[in-house]
């Protein structure tokens, strides 16, 4: 029951991450193009971005160990070899490798975004770490179509 509460949560709060990511991508965007500065509003939207992503990577790191697949909870069924595996392989390794290294890029765009309350210019910088982190994200994430990892695109779906 835990795990499955935990499981909606981390399905729910990509869609925080994802939204709150494009939301700060466009502001960026704007504040690059207009060689500005980053809004009290702009900041707030990544401050939200980065809260969502971190509360993300601790239930999914949970989910990582201890969930019903996690490497502490199950073992490789007999005769399977991890990176042989898709199943195994994406979410034992991809999954959670592509997403530390997202996080770690939004980690630093929000730090440049706090930044940029002095600074202008660094809208670019923002900009190109999301960018970068979106992709990493899309591909990292178990959409639905995806064929033997995909997960429904909203818990209980």
């Amino acid at each position: 029951m835990f795990d499955t509460i935990l499981l909606g949560l981390h399905n729910i709060l990509r869609w925080v991450i994802l939204l709150s990511l494009l939301y700060v991508l466009a502001k960026a965007w704007s504040a690059w193009k207009a060689k500005r500065t980053f809004t009290a509003g702009e900041r707030k939207g990544a401050l939200i971005m980065l809260i969502s992503a971190h509360l993300t990577l601790l239930v999914g790191l949970y989910q990582w160990l201890f969930g019903r697949f996690g490497l502490i909870t199950t073992s490789l069924p007999a005769g399977t070899e991890l990176m042989k595996d898709k199943f195994y392989r994406f979410f034992w390794i991809e999954h959670p490798f592509g997403m530390v290294v997202a996080i770690t890029l939004i980690t630093i765009a929000y730090s440049t975004v706090k930044k940029g309350t002095q600074r202008a210019g660094l809208g670019a910088k923002v900009f190109w770490l999301l960018l970068v982190a979106l992709v990493v994200l899309y591909f990292t994430i178990p959409w639905p179509w995806r064929v033997a990892i995909g997960r429904p695109l909203f818990p209980g779906a």
